[in-house]
Order: C-alpha cells, then structure tokens, then sequence
C-alpha cells in the first residue's frame, strides 16, 4: 500500500504523517506531480489560504496531478483546507478558482445567520453529525467529536454531504463522492475518532 501526502508547501504535512505512522500505516511526502499517479491513496491537507493555496498548486504542476488520480477512481482524502480546494470556487480574500473536482464553493462564515455572538475561526471541538453510514465513518457514533480551525466553510449539493457540524448554523464538514472524501475538521489532531477515521481511509 503506498499513500502519498501531497506536499506543495502548505499544510500539516508532517502532523499527518505522524497520525498515519501511530495507526501502522507508512506514507510518503510527495512533492512531485509525476509521481502522484503511482500511488494507491492520496491525502490532500492544507493550512492557510485558498488562493495561496491553488497558487502553489498551479506552479508546481501538481493541480492537474491531484485532478488526474481523482478521476483514477482510487481513494482520496482532503483535509481542511484540501476539502475546499476540492471544489469549483472559493471566497478568501477575492475570488479563486479551485481544483472543480467536486461542484460547489467555499464561503465565509455568515456571522449575520448568528444568534448569539461567535468568534471567527470556528476553533476547538465541535460534533459532526453523520447524515450516512460510509465506510470512512465505519465503527464511529453518529455523532462525534472533531477538532476544528477555520473561518470558511464549503456550500454543495446535498448529494456530496456526509456530516454537518453547528457553529452559528449548521454547515457541512464532511463529503463524499465516489472515491473522494474530505473532512473540515483535522482527523490527525482528533485523538481516537480522527485516527479511526485514516484507519478508515487506508483500509478502503
């Protein structure tokens, strides 16, 4: 089994790296777009912003290589910030073009839907509420307990939703569609229930 972690320059690469070691699973961080195709599963992470983000991604080529092993049909994983770079458009500091592998976009939280006042980012731990049974949540409760940092969340058909979490109003924290998955929370800093769910994600 051979899992890359993709390493554009952006992201909790080595906090991931170590949460797949805990569970006994190795993985390489890759940085080279060539190679993304010899992989059997790919995760996706990323800290900071969007547009930063897709800048990196376009000049090192590894857009259309993360694109490309998406329509491989072999499992992928974003997280946090991977999730919406998964999609069509996102809203950070102007208007960015995503990856478009999943329709939909990446907004602001709308602090005017609020009924009580709430920091931004949305930060700690919060629940996500699982609308479906899938084989990444397998063996978890329906509702349980991830640690969050972000002030952006993802807009989507309801098709693509597998959990949403309230912070203000609900939003959704984790999709799904076919072979790709993606958590807003970080699964390698939620103990226990974010180490199942890579355990999870490596046994697909």
């Amino acid at each position: 089994m051979k899992i890359a972690i993709v390493d554009y320059g952006l992201g909790n690469i080595h906090s991931v790296q170590n949460a797949l070691s805990f569970i006994g699973a190795s993985s390489r961080l890759e940085s080279e777009p060539k190679e993304l195709k010899n992989y059997d599963k790919v995760i996706l992470p990323g800290v900071g912003a969007y547009g930063d983000a897709m800048d990196r991604l376009k000049k090192t080529g590894m857009d259309k290589a993360v694109k490309d092993f998406a329509s491989s049909n072999k499992p992928l994983l974003g997280v946090c910030l991977g999730l919406h770079l998964l999609f069509k458009k996102g809203y950070e500091f102007g208007e960015h073009e995503g990856l478009g592998i999943l329709d939909g976009e990446v907004v602001k939280f709308d602090e005017s839907k609020f009924n009580e006042p709430l920091k931004i980012p949305h930060m700690g731990w919060n629940t996500c509420e699982f609308c479906k049974q899938s084989a990444l949540n397998a063996g978890l409760k329906k509702s349980e307990y991830f640690y969050f940092v972000h002030s952006y969340h993802v807009i989507c058909d309801e098709s693509l939703v597998l959990a949403t979490t309230n912070y203000g109003y609900d939003f959704i924290s984790a999709v799904e569609s076919k072979n790709i998955y993606a958590f807003q929370p970080h699964p390698e800093k939620s103990h226990n229930v974010g180490l199942k769910i890579l355990k999870n994600f490596v046994e697909l």
